[in-house]
């Protein structure tokens, strides 16, 4: 059996994900625990309490931490690295805790096209996994497309993460199926679970494509109320009203005149899945690698340019 050497953590809002790794990166065990938001003000302790086990019997390991965690409400702030930003230099810009045997990943920020802030936390360690298990990515410029409640789309530059723009596209979809009449009378949400219903919604988008989204979402309810769409089907329209105007609006900012032929998708299968759909519809190729992976990957990376760091220096 491999000897345990560190611990690589992915601290969300809503679930952590703790694993015990070997030098090489292989995972040995894995923990459940509770998400950031619910732990507010108990991170040494909930960490000391999930880790008891793997410190009895392996000692106290190096642990490299992502994710909510570094928040403003996190175990200890780690301030945001301003793109354009290299592996090497989110590695460095890590928060130490403990003398220094925890490391907490920075978020990164940047100006975006649209002048405005942005920000990312947890996406940029996906990111770093994505470099180590797709290597044609460090070279040249790519585009990728983080889906998720806050899909997130950036730049890539000979591995640096130049720019990215933020899209709150699955927290207003939750938002209009919970809280709003357009997919059902009663307010209840809905899974996507109807894919011709989701590829009407990808189709009307492309009929219009100048429109602007504010005047597309009553359809989901108008076209429920004259037949044209089942009441169980709302939710999968709004879902790709909703992923197409994310794809896009993405496209034309960082992407415009066809600058971008594929696109790198990283995030739940499920949710690749119905971007690889959009993007199709809108004539780009998509390659699509499971987040989960990328993150604790991104982890290892991490956990390894530290290691090589102290290394330098003989500590």
């Amino acid at each position: 059996m491999q000897r345990a050497t560190f611990v690589a953590g992915d601290w969300g809002t809503s679930r952590l994900r703790l694993f015990l790794c070997d030098a090489g990166g292989a995972v040995l065990d894995s923990i459940d625990g509770p998400g950031a938001s619910e732990v507010r003000g108990a991170f040494p302790s909930t960490f000391d309490q999930l880790l008891s086990d793997w410190s009895r019997r392996n000692g106290a390991l190096p642990t490299v931490l992502c994710g909510m965690v570094g928040s403003s409400f996190g175990w200890a702030p780690a301030p945001y690295l301003a793109c354009p930003a290299l592996p090497e230099q989110i590695a460095d810009a890590c928060v130490e805790l403990r003398g220094p045997r925890v490391h907490i990943v920075p978020g990164l920020s940047c100006r975006n096209r649209l002048d405005a802030p942005d920000f990312m936390r947890g996406e940029e360690t996906q990111i770093l996994g994505a470099l180590q298990l797709q290597p044609t990515l460090r070279r040249g410029r790519h585009l990728l497309c983080l889906p998720g409640t806050h899909a997130k789309w950036a730049v890539l530059e000979d591995a640096a993460v130049r720019e990215f723009v933020t899209a709150p596209t699955g927290e207003l979809f939750e938002l209009l199926c919970s809280h709003s009449v357009l997919v059902s009378d009663n307010g209840i949400g809905t899974a996507i679970s109807d894919e011709p219903a989701f590829n009407q919604g990808l189709a009307q988008f492309r009929r219009f494509p100048h429109a602007g989204l504010l005047h597309r979402l009553f359809e989901c309810r108008s076209r429920r109320l004259n037949g044209e769409l089942a009441s169980d089907a709302s939710a999968s329209y709004l879902s790709g009203l909703l992923v197409a105007n994310d794809v896009g609006g993405a496209l034309q900012l960082l992407a415009p005149a066809g600058e971008m032929t594929s696109v790198q998708l990283i995030g739940d299968p499920q949710l690749t899945r119905l971007y690889t759909m959009a993007l199709a519809a809108q004539g780009l190729e998509s390659q699509a690698m499971d987040g989960a992976a990328a993150s604790l990957a991104g982890l290892v990376h991490v956990h390894r340019l530290l290691s090589h760091e102290v290394a330098a220096h003989g500590t």
